[in-house]
Formats: structure tokens, C-alpha cells, sequence
């Protein structure tokens, strides 16, 4: 799936002139769609210096932070939307930022390479861990600090007290809605503290 064809899925699940935190937002692309297809307002959080640079020349807000750091820096319900798409498999703490992204936002929106995708679990029970356009990565070099799937974040949400309000993955181009856990290779999830 492309970044475009990922910002017109995104953008649809979030409501017109929100106010969105997008942690890890990259290049601030996202934001930027967001801002110009759907009025919405908002920050993001980035670390990498040229990142940070591009998002200014998009004119998106953008605060330099590393997200192990939290979000101790917003208040709760800052935001009616907190995006954190492929960055949890990045943090050390993953929990912690789950439950901050809850706190600071009324919905959270969270997407992650899915472990349990088909063609990653026939990698492993041919003895490799997969290599995918979700997981582009050899495992000594990737910058994944764990993997998941989609099973295991449905726990990890319910543990949490948090209301899955939608979920479904995605495979390219394709909404993934039945056997996203087995056919989809990411995750992708709307929630809500209960």
C-alpha cells in the first residue's frame, strides 16, 4: 500500500477538524493530508533531525521528542485523535505509550506490522524470520524492537481497559475485515478508554 492509499484509509476513520497528535509522524505527510483533506489541527512528534526539517516545510506542527520520554508534556484529552501508526514495534516501553496515547487522546489510532500474517508464519516454520515489505528488515538489523500480531494486541488492549471501537488489516490495497490475523499484514486499530 502506498502512503497516499494508507492517508486515504487513515483519513477516513478519523472525524473532519480534529484535533490529531501523530507520534512518530515521520515527514509529517500524514498531518499535512489530514490538515488539507480534512480541516484537522494538531502536532506531531519526531525524532530524526531531517524528519523534523520536512515537516516544517510543510508547514505541519512538529515537536523534536523521543516517545520513551512520554507525553507528560499534554494534558488529558488534549486531542480528540492519537495516531501511532508502525511505532509501537519500535518502543521499548509499549505499554506505557498505549496507556499515555489514551490518556492525552479521546481515540487512539494504532497500526504495526502483523506477526501473524501467512507468509511471515510459513517464513518461520521454514526456520527464518520473515522479510516482507511489512517487515523489510533482516533480524539483526531491524529497528524493531518487537513484533506482534493482531491477537496479541486485542489482549494487550483489553489489558489496558481500553474499547477496540474498529479494527481490520490491511494486505497492499486491500481492507482486510475477515481472518485479519491469518490474511492481513498489518494491523490496524480504532480505540477508546472504557
Amino acid at each position: 500500500m502506498s502512503d497516499r492509499d494508507l492517508h486515504h484509509v487513515i483519513a477516513g476513520l478519523i472525524p473532519q477538524g480534529a484535533r490529531v497528535l501523530d507520534l512518530g509522524c515521520g515527514n509529517g505527510a500524514l498531518l499535512a493530508h489530514l490538515r488539507d483533506t480534512r480541516q484537522c489541527t494538531g502536532y506531531g512528534i519526531e525524532l530524526d533531525d531531517a524528519k523534523v526539517l520536512e515537516c516544517v516545510q510543510r508547514g505541519v506542527n512538529v515537536i523534536q521528542r523521543n516517545l520513551e520520554e512520554g507525553l507528560a508534556l499534554f494534558e488529558d484529552n488534549s486531542f480528540d485523535v492519537v495516531l501511532q501508526l508502525d511505532t509501537l514495534q519500535h518502543l521499548r516501553n509499549t505499554e506505557a505509550m498505549l496507556r499515555e496515547t489514551a490518556r492525552v487522546g479521546r481515540q487512539g489510532l494504532v497500526s504495526f506490522p502483523n506477526f501473524a500474517h501467512w507468509p511471515h508464519r510459513l517464513s518461520v516454520l521454514r526456520g527464518r524470520m520473515p522479510v516482507t515489505k511489512t517487515l523489510p528488515y533482516q533480524w539483526y538489523d531491524t529497528p524493531n524492537i518487537r513484533v506482534a500480531t493482531f491477537a496479541d494486541f486485542e489482549v494487550l488492549a483489553r489489558k489496558n481497559g481500553l474499547r477496540i471501537l474498529e479494527s481490520f488489516g490491511l494486505r497492499g490495497r486491500e481492507v482486510i475485515k475477515v481472518w485479519p490475523n491469518l490474511m492481513a499484514s498489518t494491523a490496524v486499530f480504532k480505540f477508546e478508554r472504557s
